[in-house]
């Protein structure tokens, strides 16, 4: 069964470790690649920073529950800021065990309702890009300047567009150009409220703006998921008995879905 790389290992030094990219640090200069993505479509990394664009990658694999959790916000990202046309380039890459039909069906199922950053299965060479960087969990997003050096390692938790834009370096303010006129724009985005959104655990709210709620999700910094529950309602009370720190909750409804960080004191 697919899990997360050293899954214990990384729950014991989680609150230590200083990057999931064990093959670089910040800094280096990484090698380059070409890879496929599922559309057939050519990706070469030192062309596109010889282009001099700023490059994102997601590292991720189908059954991963943050990376389901978190692909819309990647792709929310990649519509805002020009389909790839712009200064900033998105792409996602697999760690190599899911193959073009696995990664369509997952971007499809989970890649919510924006235009989707080109996804790179084993059948396009993802894995032997996983394995240069040494990714060491998932998902994983980085950024890689114009240079070709590893500029971010680690970007997370990630909870919305702005968590990316915080990365940006100074001096580069890229142009907002919004594609999605070009996507898929007949799902509802997904609206709601956590209250508290810090708290002890206990009788949590959740509260629909619109849409009702199929199901939520709560999963940890590691990956693993603590709490689960069918909801059916567009509000509801519920308590995790989990250990302090940082969770993502996802909510889905029946046509999408959306996450958003908790905090447990």
């Amino acid at each position: 069964m697919k899990k997360i790389t050293s899954l214990l290992l990384f729950f014991a030094i989680s609150f230590f470790a200083n990057s999931q990219v064990n093959n670089y640090n910040v800094g280096d200069i990484v090698d380059d690649f070409t890879v496929t993505d599922v559309n057939g479509v050519e990706h070469n990394l030192y062309e596109y920073a010889v282009a001099g664009k700023y490059i994102y990658l997601d590292f991720f694999f189908d059954t991963c529950g943050p990376c389901q959790a978190t692909t819309p916000i990647f792709n929310e990202f990649y519509d805002k800021y020009g389909c790839n046309e712009g200064e900033l380039i998105m792409i996602s890459v697999n760690d190599g065990t899911d193959g073009d039909q696995e990664v369509i069906d997952f971007e499809e199922t989970y890649g919510g309702s924006f235009n989707h950053a080109p996804a790179v299965s084993a059948d396009g060479g993802a894995g032997a890009v996983d394995s240069n960087f040494g990714i060491a969990a998932y998902p994983t997003y980085i950024l890689i300047g114009p240079d070709t050096t590893l500029l971010e390692n680690d970007i997370w938790p990630l909870t919305d567009v702005s968590t990316f834009e915080a990365t940006f370096p100074i001096g580069l303010v890229p142009e907002v150009l919004e594609c999605t006129e070009l996507g898929v724009t007949d799902v509802q985005n997904v609206e709601f409220a956590i209250v508290p959104s810090v708290s002890n655990g206990q009788n949590i709210s959740l509260i629909m703006e619109s849409q009702e709620a199929k199901n939520i999700q709560v999963y940890d910094i590691t990956g693993r998921e603590v709490y689960s529950q069918n909801v059916n309602a567009n509000n509801m009370v519920f308590s995790l008995n989990v250990s302090s720190g940082t969770y993502l909750l996802r909510v889905n409804t029946e046509t999408s879905s959306a996450t958003k960080k908790i905090i447990i004191k």
